[in-house]
């Protein structure tokens, strides 16, 4: 499981790390042969920095006795008597420990009424960060800030992303060819379980002193997932149509819907441009339309534009600008979001659908997507090894 699974190998090389922090460097239990082989299947899934913060982010989160347990978890959702037995632990010790890190954040876990409760590990990102939107205090925030800067020099290219753009509802019209997962309200009408949680971008910028006006309880939770965050805490269930209350609010405060790269949803976050992290990544390089995962992208029709100037407002990657009284397209800056378009009251702008060759693939769920991900990634660090490229 370890060289098919790339987050089950992330989870190893954070409680890896963890262990070995706490020990003095020491490893125990087999864990100098996992971290090596970890680190050489994920050489970007967790990579180390020269100052040691991921060891502080580590040591903020897990237990050691938590981290040893980790290791055990995979994307394969199991009962705590298969991952006691892989442990070596007593199962009612295991069932205490898992519930405890599950409700820390640290694992995902599906627990029905009256049903099997199954365990499952999360990567770092999509997963255990979002999970902490509760515990977010300066020191953590400053620990995460550092780490992303040394994450961003390691890492490539998502091939399969873990989120996606789609317009908001306003922008679709009737000639737009578009597919039911990309289109918000078919996506809610899909669900029976929904919820929403705060907005970890916009809390996050808030400790630092920046944040926005935006609205913070912004994060539509769907699913299992749904249960998982009203369960810790960390969200309250709605109604559909308190879902749909909340896209149109956050398509008049010009925010951004990103789902899950999953035809099943798990969640869609309504993303500001100075607070959402992918966005600002996005809005800093020459071409966001060549790196955003979007089916769209807007077309814009300058001789019947009254020069109004909403959609370079709207616009979270200033991809408008107005000539003359007329509305200009950067089209390489455009991410297809559609905000542009729900508000031009001349129907100067509109969405048009990119060519096949430009379509990202939606796996049917958000596992699927992160086991995708897991073997691109590993056939990278694959053909980097044979070539000596690893560092």
């Amino acid at each position: 499981m370890l060289s098919a699974d790339f987050f089950y190998s992330l989870l190893i090389i954070q409680s890896s790390l963890l262990i070995t922090y706490w020990m003095g460097g020491h490893y125990k239990n087999g864990q100098l042969p996992k971290i090596s082989s970890a680190f050489r299947q994920t050489a970007w899934g967790f990579p180390p920095s020269d100052s040691g913060v991921e060891l502080r982010l580590l040591k903020r989160l897990f237990t050691p006795e938590e981290a040893e347990l980790a290791v055990h978890l995979t994307l394969d959702r199991k009962e705590a008597r298969v991952i006691a037995a892989r442990a070596g632990l007593d199962l009612l010790q295991a069932e205490q420990r898992l519930r405890e890190m599950a409700r820390k954040g640290l694992i995902f876990s599906i627990e029905p009424e009256g049903g099997r409760i199954l365990y499952q590990a999360v990567p770092w990102i999509v997963g255990i960060y979002e999970f902490q939107v509760n515990n977010l205090d300066e020191g953590f925030v400053q620990d995460v800030n550092e780490y992303m800067r040394t994450r961003s020099k390691v890492l490539r290219p998502q091939p399969i992303p873990q989120l996606r753009t789609i317009p908001v509802q306003q922008s679709i019209t009737p000639q737009l060819e578009i597919l039911p997962y990309e289109r918000a309200e078919e996506l809610v009408k899909a669900q029976e379980k929904l919820a929403v949680a705060p907005c970890l971008c916009r809390r996050k910028a808030q400790i630092m002193g920046a944040g926005c006006d935006a609205p913070k309880e912004a994060c539509l939770i769907f699913g299992d997932w749904a249960d998982y965050y009203v369960r810790n805490g960390l969200g309250r269930y709605i109604d559909q149509a308190e879902v749909m209350e909340i896209l149109t609010e956050a398509d008049k405060a010009n925010l951004v819907l990103q789902p899950s790269n999953s035809r099943d949803i798990a969640f869609i976050c309504c993303c500001c441009g100075c607070c959402c992290a992918l966005l600002n990544r996005l809005k800093l390089h020459p071409k966001p339309s060549e790196q955003v995962a979007s089916p769209f992208i807007s077309k814009a029709e300058p001789e019947t534009c009254e020069g109004c100037g909403v959609c370079v407002d709207r616009c979270q990657m200033e991809a408008l600008t107005l000539e003359d009284d007329r509305v200009v397209l950067n089209s390489a800056r455009c991410i297809g979001c559609g905000l542009c378009v729900s508000t031009c009251p001349t129907g100067s702008l509109t969405l048009v659908r990119k060519p096949a060759s430009q379509q990202i693939k939606v796996p049917i769920t958000m596992d699927a997507t992160w086991r995708e991900l897991s073997q691109v990634w590993e056939n990278r660090q694959y053909n980097d090894q044979r070539l000596g490229n690893v560092p």
